[in-house]
């Protein structure tokens, strides 16, 4: 009797040692992409920050985003504009961003209404933007507190509701420029302004491709 007993305990023990064997081996390899995700959402506390200066073009507008001094963000500005200098700093280790007027010290901010404004401290998540690359090689800005609201300016230079923004609009698509004055090594080509509205052999075009 206490050698089938024995024999038993022993099968026993032997199964549930291949049973353990079992799951380490089917264990899932660890997601990547979701490690990815989660460390660019982490706020960088002890980095120096990585600061950039720039402008903001507008696709639409065919102008750069400025801060004024009453605090009023809008894509009306001139290149070389002081108020369309902008100094982009670095809030992790992804691609999130606080954007400061250079002339003013305001910080792009959105508040609960999807409206751009300019705020003196520019701490909270209202204020600091994901910066994100497109396939046409523009770049979306999306507020970081109100996720899917986007940075926009309609044809007539004045901001968009982020409520009313998606990321493949026109109205979302800026591009990063240099300073006007700013010098580089690298010999470029006289950039190009786009003026809106069409006119109406550019509108005929438009139509006729659209049917």
């Amino acid at each position: 009797m206490n050698y089938i007993t024995s024999i038993l305990r022993y099968l026993l023990l032997h199964q549930f040692d291949i049973c353990l064997q079992a799951q380490v081996t089917v264990q899932s390899p660890p997601n990547f992409t979701q490690h990815v995700r989660e460390q660019s959402l982490v706020t960088d506390q002890l980095s120096r920050r990585l600061i950039r200066t720039y402008q903001l073009y507008s696709r639409t507008s065919g102008k750069h985003v400025q801060i004024l001094a009453n605090k009023k963000i809008n894509a009306m500005a001139e290149d070389g504009d002081p108020h369309a200098k902008l100094i982009v700093q670095t809030d992790t280790f992804g691609s999130r961003v606080r954007i400061k007027g250079a002339e003013t010290g305001y910080y792009i901010c959105m508040n609960k209404k999807g409206k751009l404004i300019g705020k003196t401290n520019g701490r909270g998540k209202d204020c600091v933007f994901s910066l994100i690359v497109l396939e046409n090689n523009y770049t979306a800005l999306q507020n970081v507190k109100y996720e899917g609201w986007f940075m926009a300016y309609t044809r007539s230079r004045r901001p968009r509701k982020g409520s009313k923004t998606r990321q493949h609009q026109r109205e979302v698509h800026f591009m990063k420029r240099l300073p006007k004055g700013h010098h580089t090594t690298e010999p470029h080509k006289r950039f190009e302004f786009i003026n809106y509205p069409f006119n109406r052999r550019s509108k005929r075009t438009r139509y006729s491709s659209s049917r």
